[in-house]
């Protein structure tokens, strides 16, 4: 089990690993504490957002909308490779998710196929939404996927984990497909390759 680190921890870290970070509002307090706990955290997950533009995804992001309020996740990884820190704490990004996963991210071991969502998901992860319409052909900027292997393997880095505790919403929640336009596995190599 793991604390999630403060926020000022959690900045920082990105910024030791290399990420442009860009803090918006006071993305420090903004969460949905008072929704449930926030921790102990267990992993990091990736999603895409089926937006495109910078600032309209990054403002989606830490407001959220109607059924959905935000902060969405902790972090925004938009085209240029910038992470905008839109909360900390307890987000909107992960929902409710397969227990069996949860155990296999904690043991760190292969992944189960997802096939409930009986777990929160929202108390575990740490989320980071990615800038892509998520259709398959909205391209992905060498920059943002370089951002996306940092920030995973900043993380990883600070708890102790491997590649194994990275995962894609749609390893997590069933009937999602983010990210769409690479693959995970891919993801982990690099994020393993990284923390050697």
């Amino acid at each position: 089990m793991a604390p999630p680190m403060s926020a000022a921890g959690f900045r920082d870290q990105l910024r030791a690993e290399g990420v442009t970070v860009v803090e918006v509002g006071d993305w420090t307090h903004h969460n949905r504490n008072h929704k449930g706990p926030w921790g102990p955290v267990h992993g990091v997950m990736i999603h895409h957002t089926v937006t495109k533009g910078s600032e309209y995804t990054v403002e989606l992001c830490r407001e959220g909308y109607a059924k959905l309020p935000g902060p969405l996740c902790h972090g925004v990884i938009t085209k240029d490779g910038c992470v905008h820190l839109v909360g900390y704490g307890r987000a909107n990004h992960a929902g409710s998710g397969d227990d069996d996963v949860l155990r296999a991210v904690i043991a760190e071991k292969a992944l189960p196929p997802d096939n409930e969502a009986n777990t929160d998901g929202n108390r575990h992860f740490y989320g980071f939404e990615c800038e892509n319409l998520g259709d398959g052909e909205d391209p992905w900027p060498q920059v943002q996927l370089d951002a996306i292997e940092k920030v995973a393997a900043a993380l990883c880095r600070h708890h102790g984990w491997t590649e194994r505790s990275v995962i894609g919403h749609l390893e997590w929640q069933p009937g999602k497909i983010d990210p769409r336009g690479f693959s995970m596995g891919w993801l982990r190599e690099r994020v393993r390759d990284r923390l050697k």
